[in-house]
């Protein structure tokens, strides 16, 4: 045999060769134990680990990623902050592990560690962007909870929660704490049988929870400001959430006038990138410990939190439109769970989700007895759509003779209120002659009038010239509802002695004086009156009870006790006019002034029919092709139902930012391409079971590099 042909260990081997080969074999079998060096750099002799949360919210990459820590990053390179470094480009390099290659990307760094779990080398940490631990074990639990209840990722919770850096604004110094109040009185807190006892609680550092069914007038924000400063006095922190800047600028005037400037910060996005993050830190320092914010203040970092408060559950705010669409009341419930904090929601309404809070033992109620509410309302009458104006002055202005006497003498003593359901001149139109809707030709979008003589389509924005009816030919339109603006023209030449306001989206007024005046709005940009309104016209209650969905006689009535809860008391003189059917159920609770007992038979109802919040829902959107695939590799729990798929009309597809990809209907979609939608039922206690599901199964896909986005809410607002 020549020595070509031996074998490695054989008799020619040499004691030297032999010890080669076992040294390799040992070295390709046994991991290294520690991280190696990147590119030569030493590493930071204690904790050599960091536990990385990567900025990339795609769901197949929700989890954390072990790095290297050089030793001059050492000292910086604390958990909490931000760091940048480098992730694979390539999914070959994710499954791998290695992510020596691919661009840099943001990240928060969780945690350090002496070893890694993964045997392979690490890339090092590329650099500290800012010491300043903005991500702390507080908000890292209460973002994973959410992200796990939404089928969401973490990096997309932590983007909401956690506002961009400015450099200037982390160079400012923080000031200095100030020590805790004084107990505050009960002040209207009184007017609620339970009210005082729910301040106390606060006060000795309980942690109640509470559905607050507040009365009408101004007095709500200085009642939430004494909740507050109830908590404060305990030595613990406070979070109050509202729908919008304006209502945040009213709490925030309580707060001053109660407890002094420097003990609570405003959060909200009126305050510029700047001064929104100086007061956020200043709450993570802990230096103030008191907020008031609208939505993204529900992650605020308040130290010690003794209280969760939120205003108006019911608004269309509070539900984020980003993934994984968390609502304030879902985060703040579990917020109040995992801290172990005060909770309170309160609304001049009563959401069917608040009345399940108290119906299931989990919130206590507070509400005013029934001769402090009657006191406290005003007079709300109601007129059906049939009833006619008696005079020329009311046809023109399109009012029932009751609501026109209603406003004429309303004047006489101070401004009324003109609430109509859609802003524009003419919003929607049909046929003069047989009240066919009038559609587009390209895309059978609805047809609107933004000025007197031009038409075009809500979906597609093309000019319509040449319109006319397809069933009958005519070429004659109608107004189905009359928008703010044609509105307040027509009140205008009514009562032309009288001032006309118009408050809407392009322009939102705050408050208006006390002086006889007709202010023409939409639901939620009722301004505040001085004084309060002298009576208020709630037209086309039609068109808010009509909408095809599940929540329309509750967002109804909503709305209609809004705008009525700013009108004067009823021993005042305060009249609402509502146009709607006196016999439906959301137009008798306004008359009562009976919101809870609205809320209440609604619960029932949708306890019998298996609708949310009794029962669990999830949708599903996307193509037809899409939406298919996602259901066959989805595994549901056995008890979940699938109802659908149906199309989805141009104007209801999703939109805002949806996990890993682009939400469908981002953009505008061609109206002929079709998108489907599905509901996924779960019975309760099976919620975490849906979640869990479609969390697995969209990680699946886009782990796959599925190119049709599907857009997975959990409890979407709307299911039709």
């Amino acid at each position: 045999m020549s020595s070509d042909d031996k074998q490695p260990g054989g008799p020619g081997d040499g004691p030297e060769q032999l010890a080669l080969i076992r040294e390799t074999v040992r070295k390709a079998k046994v991991p290294r134990a520690k991280p190696r060096t990147w590119r030569g750099a030493a590493l930071a002799k204690e904790l050599p680990v960091a536990r990385v949360m990567v900025d990339k919210g795609v769901l197949h990459l929700d989890r954390l990623w072990d790095y290297a820590v050089p030793e001059e990053l050492d000292a910086a390179a604390q958990p909490g902050v931000r760091v940048r470094v480098r992730f694979g480009a390539g999914s070959h390099q994710v499954r791998e592990g290695r992510r020596e290659g691919g661009g840099l990307v943001d990240g928060y760094l969780v945690e350090r560690r002496a070893e890694s779990d993964y045997t392979g080398p690490l890339a090092a940490l590329a650099h500290v962007v800012s010491p300043e631990p903005v991500l702390g074990p507080e908000l890292l639990a209460l973002a994973r909870a959410v992200a796990d209840r939404y089928a969401g990722s973490l990096a997309d919770v932590l983007q909401l929660a956690i506002p961009p850096r400015n450099g200037q604004a982390e160079a400012a110094a923080s000031p200095a704490p100030l020590p805790a109040p004084a107990a505050p009185g009960p002040g209207t807190w009184s007017r609620y049988g339970r009210g005082p006892a729910f301040l106390d609680a606060l006060a000795r550092g309980a942690a109640p929870r509470a559905v607050w069914t507040a009365l009408p007038g101004p007095h709500w924000p200085e009642e939430l400001a004494r909740a507050v400063a109830a908590a404060l006095a305990s030595g613990r922190g406070a979070l109050v959430v509202v729908p919008d800047g304006r209502r945040a600028a009213r709490v925030d005037e309580a707060l001053t006038a109660l407890l002094g400037p420097g003990r609570h910060a405003l959060l909200t996005a009126e305050s510029g990138p700047r001064r929104r993050y100086e007061q956020w830190l200043a709450v993570r320092r802990g230096s103030v410990r008191a907020v008031v914010g609208t939505r993204a203040a529900m992650f605020a970092p308040v130290r010690d939190v003794g209280l969760v408060a939120l205003w108006d559950d019911g608004d269309g705010s509070h539900s984020d439109d980003n993934a994984p669409f968390p609502h304030v009341r879902e985060v703040l419930e579990l917020r109040a769970a995992h801290e172990g904090c005060a909770f309170l929601l309160g609304a001049t309404g009563c959401t069917v989700e608040a009345a399940q809070l108290v119906e299931s033992g989990w919130a206590e109620p507070i509400v005013a007895d029934r001769a402090r509410v009657r006191a406290a309302a005003p007079l709300v009458r109601t007129v059906g759509d049939h009833d006619l104006a008696r005079d020329g002055a009311a046809r023109a202005a399109r009012l029932p003779s009751v609501a026109w006497e209603v406003a004429r003498e309303g004047l006489r003593s101070g401004p009324v209120l003109v609430q109509v359901p859609r802003r524009g001149y003419v919003p929607r139109l049909a046929c003069d002659r047989c009240r066919t809707p009038a559609r587009c030709r390209r895309c059978a979008g609805p047809l609107e009038a933004h000025e007197v003589h031009e038409l075009c389509c809500a979906w597609c924005g093309e000019a319509e010239r040449e319109w006319h009816c397809t069933e009958c030919g005519a070429f004659g339109l109608r107004a189905t509802v009359v928008g703010a603006r044609r509105t307040a023209e027509e009140l205008g030449r009514a009562f032309p002695e009288v001032p006309v306001r118009t408050s809407g989206r392009d322009q939102v007024l705050d408050a208006v004086p006390g002086r006889p005046a007709l202010v023409v709005a939409t639901p939620g940009a009722e301004p505040v009156a001085e004084g309060g309104y002298a009576a208020a016209l709630l037209l086309d209650g039609w068109a808010m009870l009509g909408r095809p969905d599940l929540r329309a006689g509750e967002e109804a009535l909503r709305r209609w006790l809004a705008a009525s809860a700013l009108v004067r008391g009823q021993d005042e003189g305060g009249r609402v006019v509502v146009v709607a059917e006196s016999t439906l159920r959301p137009v008798q609770a306004l008359v009562r002034w009976d919101p809870v007992g609205h809320a209440l038979a609604e619960l029932a109802e949708r306890a019998e029919l298996g609708f949310p919040p009794v029962s669990r829902m999830a949708e599903a959107v996307g193509t037809p092709q899409a939406v298919a695939s996602f259901l066959q590799s989805v595994r549901l729990p056995p008890e979940a139902e699938v109802l659908g798929p149906v199309p989805v009309p141009p104007q209801a597809r999703p939109r805002g930012r949806a996990e890993g990809a682009p939400a469908p209907g981002a953009g505008r979609e061609p109206a002929e391409e079709r998108w489907d939608r599905v509901l996924l039922r779960v019975p309760p206690g099976s919620g975490a079971a849906l979640a869990a599901a479609l969390k697995a199964a969209q990680a699946a896909r886009m782990a796959r590099g599925a190119t049709d986005p599907v857009r997975v809410r959990v409890d979407p607002p709307s299911i039709g």
